[in-house]
């Protein structure tokens, strides 16, 4: 392909990403809008510190086998291992520096799932006992405590060593094709976000003018999928001879591209101030008390920032078009193996305040009950500490869920048996008990439930879940109508 007829495709190329393109944005406003955004926690959250019970018996257990790692009912100042936030009547308390989510626990707008994580099947300790040295990827997820493959499994929702085309795909991108929905992607690429035949939308922080992301054939950007791109269709230009095929491509791809410039341009380029978004400004630039002398405000985090873009995207839905929206963001560094005390406290706090900011944000513009936010994450960690301050990789673990449509102030699933070799420890031998958590809820059942409400019939759901008939019950009940 020469440069002249690289030019004739047009003047310019906006970053979307390594191998993804913009699904086509749809037409007209919608009267039944509805948007899922997916919180990544990348590394691995520790759940057992993130929702801890209070009853008597059970957090006994739970100091006794957590020891210095154990959170406290009595207050300190650093607001690291204390004080615990009471919810559900006392009977639970929310990690110290997610306190500014009490509020929605209490007003029922915020729940749990308990012990969840990727299985193939519903799965008891002796199954797990009996299957794990078979590699059979039918009855057992593959990788178990694998970072990678964890996340896979996560984003992925068939919990299978699969490599069919739903099988190297994300749910959410499924769902989106189900639903003839866009989905969008703050949070960079993701197995979550990425088709069969389109994938998510990557866009860029606030503040970023996506028009300077266009060039004819040097893009000079910080911007990494930008930077793919640029170098992607100068190896095109480079070719010895043309290529009508590629040249057909990356039109499609430069047309969807220019297309999200100037329908998503001075969305995603507002900051607060600019008059544009004041209710949403006015949310996230709140400040939240994070230690006795310190407070943070959502959009001064990376969390918040792209909680910031998904809420300015919500509030822009009949301008964007379509029914539904799905939402992608991402916060990395849970991977605890030491020092985890200060690292899960820092990290939560970007949760607590960003998703309390964005929940305010949502009721401000009278949308809460349009939109709902599950957190995900690579896997639980152990019960028992290592020797390093840490945990290290487990299995089943806890999640969030919020919006006006959540059935809130309520914990979903069944929690653990907290003895170490008991019931749904998945360590065999006395030395493997560590309390990684054989899940007695699956990826599937999780996922399924937040996609009937966002609008999938049964039979949809079990084209996006595969696995999802070996389960008797398939929606947890966390969700309104």
């Amino acid at each position: 392909m020469n440069r002249r007829n690289f030019l004739r495709l047009g003047s310019g190329a906006i970053a979307l990403g390594s191998g993804v393109f913009a699904l086509p944005l749809p037409a007209g406003a919608a009267t039944d809008y509805r948007a899922l955004v997916a919180i990544m926690l990348n590394g691995g959250n520790d759940g057992m510190n993130t929702l801890v019970p209070l009853d008597a018996t059970r957090y006994a257990q739970y100091k006794a086998v957590r020891g210095t790692l154990a959170l406290s009912t009595t207050s300190e100042s650093s607001r690291t291992t204390g004080p615990l936030v009471p919810v559900l009547g006392g009977g639970w308390g929310l990690h110290p520096r997610l306190a500014a989510l009490q509020k929605y626990f209490d007003a029922g707008s915020l729940g749990g799932v308990l012990n969840v994580g990727p299985l193939a099947r519903p799965t008891t300790r002796s199954q797990f006992a009996s299957w794990r040295s078979l590699s059979t990827p039918n009855l057992l997820p593959e990788s178990l405590f694998s970072h990678s493959d964890q996340q896979k499994l996560w984003e992925n929702g068939v919990a299978l060593a699969d490599t069919s085309s739903v099988g190297n795909t994300g749910w959410g991108a499924r769902a989106a094709d189900a639903l003839g929905a866009p989905i969008y992607s703050f949070g960079g690429n993701s197995r979550f976000g990425t088709g069969a035949s389109g994938s998510a939308l990557i866009l860029p922080g606030p503040g970023i003018n996506m028009a300077d992301m266009v060039s004819s054939v040097t893009l000079v950007t910080d911007y990494v999928p930008g930077q793919k791109l640029t170098a992607a269709s100068k190896l095109m230009m480079e070719s010895p001879r043309a290529n009508s095929v590629q040249m057909n491509a990356l039109a499609a791809l430069r047309k969807a591209g220019l297309a999200a410039v100037d329908a998503l341009g001075p969305t995603v380029k507002a900051t607060p101030g600019s008059g544009a978004y004041a209710a949403i400004d006015s949310a996230f630039t709140a400040s939240y008390m994070t230690s006795a002398s310190a407070t943070a405000t959502a959009y001064s985090q990376d969390l918040g920032q792209q909680l910031y873009q998904v809420a300015k995207m919500i509030a822009n839905h009949a301008a964007i078009g379509g029914a539904r929206h799905v939402y992608f963001v991402s916060l990395g560094g849970f991977d605890t193996h030491n020092g985890q005390l200060a690292t899960q406290a820092a990290l939560l706090s970007q949760l607590g305040i960003g998703l309390a900011s964005f929940m305010s944000a949502m009721n401000m513009l009278g949308l809460a009950s349009s939109v709902t936010a599950c957190t995900m994450s690579d896997f639980g960690r152990t019960f028992k500490p290592n020797n390093g301050g840490g945990t290290d990789h487990a299995w089943g673990n806890f999640q969030l869920v919020a919006g006006g449509a959540v059935k809130g102030g309520a914990l979903y699933g069944t929690a653990p048996d907290y003895t170490l070799g008991g019931a749904n420890d998945a360590g065999i031998d006395s030395w493997e008990y560590q309390g990684r958590w054989i899940p007695t809820t699956s990826v599937d059942q999780y996922a399924a439930t937040l996609l009937s409400w966002l609008g999938l019939s049964a039979s949809q759901l079990l084209t996006v879940f595969p696995n999802l008939a070996n389960f008797t019950s398939r929606n947890l009940g966390f969700m309104n109508a």
